[in-house]
């Protein structure tokens, strides 16, 4: 059994991002590949290895709800409400985008934004520790499976990247996508992509009381 992750890991996974490095990194779906969203180069690198456009928009991932809240500080309360129900989880939520956040994972649709915040099991817990966000993708070749296992990734990515974390085997679905561009005003959501969290599920999260 693969050992849970390290805080010295996660320290090691935390200074490659900070150089400009790409990273194939453990979530609570699949494996991903991360850099700083802040950094072009870096962005364009990993799509790169993807095969992927710049166009095509990423989310950026959060490892704590509380510092995605402060970084996002303009959303209204309603669409605040929402995260708090939803997240962390398998689930990739797209918010509007006003003050025009981290254009680099917005691709050509800088007034959506994408955010994940996963959630961390004992196995990935000192992901925790990462104070900063990080630009995602699944790490994949562009319409090719996303690895759930270290086993399962392209050869060619994996000697291309900087930094690999083995989390161990992952789930056997990508992330639930949905979209919370209109909630704020109109209450409505749409799910995008099925994955770990269902309509069902996702509708009985949101119904709930504070």
């Amino acid at each position: 059994m693969t050992p849970p992750l390290t805080d010295e890991q996660v320290k090691t996974f935390s200074r490659c991002m900070a150089v400009g490095g790409v990273a194939v990194f453990p979530s609570d779906t699949v494996y991903g590949l991360a850099c700083d969203p802040s950094q072009r180069e870096a962005v364009m690198r990993l799509y790169g290895l993807k095969g992927r456009s710049l166009e095509s928009p990423s989310a950026v991932m959060f490892f704590s709800l509380s510092l995605a809240l402060a970084a996002i500080s303009e959303m209204g309360p309603r669409t605040r409400f929402a995260l708090e129900r939803l997240l962390p989880g398998p689930l990739t939520v797209l918010l509007d985008n006003p003050a025009g956040r981290f254009p680099l994972a917005c691709g050509s649709e800088p007034a959506t934004l994408g955010l994940r915040v996963p959630a961390l099991g004992s196995q990935l817990a000192a992901l925790s520790e990462l104070r900063w966000p990080i630009l995602q993708s699944s790490a994949n070749k562009a319409g090719e499976p996303a690895p759930t296992s270290i086993a399962q990734l392209d050869p060619t990515l994996r000697s291309e990247v900087d930094l690999v974390l083995d989390g161990g085997s992952l789930g056997e679905l990508s992330s639930s996508v949905l979209d919370l561009r209109e909630y704020e005003r109109e209450g409505r959501w749409k799910l995008l992509r099925e994955g770990p969290l269902g309509h069902a599920q996702i509708d009985a999260l949101l119904s709930e009381k504070s």
